[in-house]
Formats: structure tokens, sequence, C-alpha cells
């Protein structure tokens, strides 16, 4: 194991520097709007894009079984050269509407190739403390996700072609890391067969079901809340107009701080195990969700800015946990197509939420709407702890 010391760190820097593509678009959203004259809608139809693109990825992934019959290092590479390409085409500047959801959706697409392959290779390298190393490696999700906002406020004098430059060059560096010092893991089977009936297969195993659908309850929560974090923070600040924030430097630390619970909790894994641990967060986050439309009347900003960077840390918490358990209950031949699957099922989800929330938004201003936002964590609770025959 002496060899493989430098692997994880590898993969965590990774994943860190190619899923800095994900909110790449939302780090410019206002920059966006301006320069190429969106509706101020356009923050949930882009998001979706991207969400569309990750669905469309991992099923064909999925399906093809890619990560299982091919070398996940290459296929993780290839990924991310080609989300790097579409990332960096968002500068061109005769976009309409349109021309930008096809970029941000072919960006989701490669990302198929980077998020659940990075954990694939992980899980090829490490048995023992999956959990632990799954949850830095979701912890280098959450901050690359988060990146952008804070790039945005590195650069604020810069024009915003600059994040988006940036981000494309942080996933190359990305994608030639994992080629070049991560070889395939001694618990790596390549060369599967394509197994059409594989997506199907892994869901008659009621224990996986379990997992998967409290995995599921999580997603439908979680990327809807960190579209939304700064619209949240500009509801406030309209609310309390002597309140003044730096929207994208909150965002990028409400956001990023999930990295630091997926870690915290990884380690409270250890004492109480993976899925009690897990049911913890899913609570915790479904009253924050329920309690949300209050936080907005309170008149001490620092009040509401510690609400949001708490629920900005058990939103995501079990992301890296339950990702453990679709592992050890998925089939060892086929445990790359399973995350992927689980992935894509999730990714759908996060769509119907997003959708939801824009279109009520559309209608009302009124703060209950994130009160929908606790579906999910309660129907993740229920599915995860029911007695099983």
């Amino acid at each position: 194991m002496k060899q493989t010391k430098h692997i994880l760190p590898l993969i965590v820097l990774s994943q860190f520097c190619c899923t800095s593509l994900w909110f790449a678009g939302n780090g410019v959203i206002n920059d966006l709007i301006i320069s190429f004259n969106l509706n101020t809608n356009a923050l949930g139809h882009l998001t979706s894009a991207v969400q569309f693109g990750f669905i469309g990825g991992t099923l064909v992934f999925a399906i093809l079984a890619l990560a299982d019959r091919f070398s996940p290092s290459k296929v993780f590479f290839i990924s991310a050269i080609f989300g790097a390409l579409f990332n960096g085409l968002i500068i061109w500047e005769q976009h309409t509407l349109s021309s930008l959801l096809v970029l941000r959706f072919l960006t989701g697409f490669c990302l198929a190739g980077i998020y659940p392959v990075g954990m694939k290779i992980a899980s090829d390298y490490y048995k023992d403390g999956l959990g632990q190393s799954l949850s830095l490696l979701v912890g280098a999700l959450v901050i690359g996700t988060a990146f952008p906002h804070i790039l945005k406020d590195l650069t604020v004098s810069y024009p915003w072609k600059l994040v988006i430059i940036t981000t494309s060059i942080l996933a190359i560096i990305g994608g030639l890391l994992i080629l070049l010092f991560v070889p395939n893991g001694p618990y790596c089977k390549v060369g599967a067969k394509t197994e059409w009936s594989a997506c199907f297969k892994v869901f008659k195993k009621q224990s996986f079901r379990a997992v998967a659908f409290g995995y599921f309850g999580h997603m439908w929560e979680l990327y809807t809340f960190w579209a939304f974090v700064p619209i949240m923070l500009k509801t406030y600040t309209t609310r309390h107009p002597e309140v003044v924030f730096n929207i994208p430097l909150l965002s990028f630390f409400i956001i990023g701080i999930g990295g630091l619970a997926c870690v915290l909790f990884g380690s409270v894994s250890k004492i109480l195990g993976e899925k009690k641990t897990t049911s913890l967060a899913l609570l915790l986050s479904g009253v924050c969700c329920l309690v949300s439309p209050l936080l907005f009347t309170v008149s001490n900003q620092l009040v509401f800015i510690i609400f949001l960077m708490f629920w900005g840390m058990v939103v995501v918490a079990d992301s890296p946990l339950l990702s453990t358990l679709v592992v050890q209950k998925a089939p060892s031949d086929i445990k790359g197509t399973a995350l992927t699957i689980v992935n894509c099922l999730g990714y759908f989800i996060t769509i119907i939420s997003l959708q939801c929330i824009t279109l009520l938004l559309s209608y009302t201003n009124s703060n209950f709407i994130y009160i929908i936002l606790a579906i999910g964590p309660i129907l993740g609770l229920v599915t995860l702890n029911r007695k099983q025959n």
C-alpha cells in the first residue's frame, strides 16, 4: 500500500479540477444574462441543461458499461478533455440561449465520465476505508462545484471569460493527472462484456434498492439548494435593504463548507456506521428545509448566514456515505455500472426539483417554496430505514 499512498490525493485533486466545470456557468450567470440578453430565469435552465447532459452521459456509460469494460483512467481523461472543450466554447460572443444550453448539456455529458468514474477508480484501490476515501472525493466535488463562485469574486475586475477559461484549464490538468499517475487499481476488472440487463439487474436486490432510493431522496434537495444559494442571498438583501452581501464569496463558502462536512461525517461513520450517519444527515437537512422560510424573516444577517452554512454542510454530508453503501450492495463485477446508473437516476431527480422551484418562483416570491425540498430527505429516511425481508 506504500506505493499507492499518492493515489487518493491525486484522485481528489483531479476530481476538484474537473468538477469545477459543473457550476462554471452559474458562477458567471449575471454576466451571461447581460452579454447574451437572457431572461433572469436562465439560471434554472442552464443548471438543468448540465444535469440533463449528466443524465444522458451516465445512461450511455451505464448501458455500455464503459467504466467496467475499459481503463477507467483513460475514460476519465477523455471525458475531462472534451468537458474542458465544451465549457471553453462558452466564451464565443455570438451565443443564444439555445447554443448555451447545448454546450452546458455536452459539458454535463462529459461529467458523467468524471464524477462516477472517479469514484470507481477509488473503489478499485480501496476496499477497507472506502467510505473515508469517497468522503474526500465528494468533498473535492463540493469544493470544485463551489470554486467558480469564488473565482468570480477574485476576478471581479477582469472579464467574466477568465472564469470559463480557468475552469477549462483546470479540467485538462485534472485529466492529465489521472492518465499519467493513476493506473488501474488492484481491484479493477477491465474487459467485462456489455450486459444490457445490468441496469435492471442491480435493482433486484432489496438492500441495493433501499440505499439507491435513499440517494434519490438526497439528490432531490442537493443541487436545487446549491443552484439557489445565490438567489436566497439576493432575496434576503431585498427583504432587508440595509444588508449588503458579497454573494459570490458567500456562495462559495456556503457550498464549499459541504466538502469539510463530507470528511467530518466520514469520520463519524467509523463510529456510528454509514447507515446511521447518513440518516442523521438526512434528518438535519430535512429540518433545514422545513424551517428555512422562517430564517428569511430574521433581521440578524449573521444568524441567516450561519443557518445557510449549516444547511450547506448537512445537505451533502451523506453523499459519499450513500455512494459507499451503493458500492457495498452492488455486485462486484458491475459496481462501476451500478454507481453510474444510480447517479443517472439521481441527477434526473435534480432536474425535476430544479424546475419545480424555478416554476414556482415565476408565480410567487414566497420563501415557503423551499419547504418542497424536504420531500427528498423525508423519503430518503423512510426508504433507507425500512425493514428488509
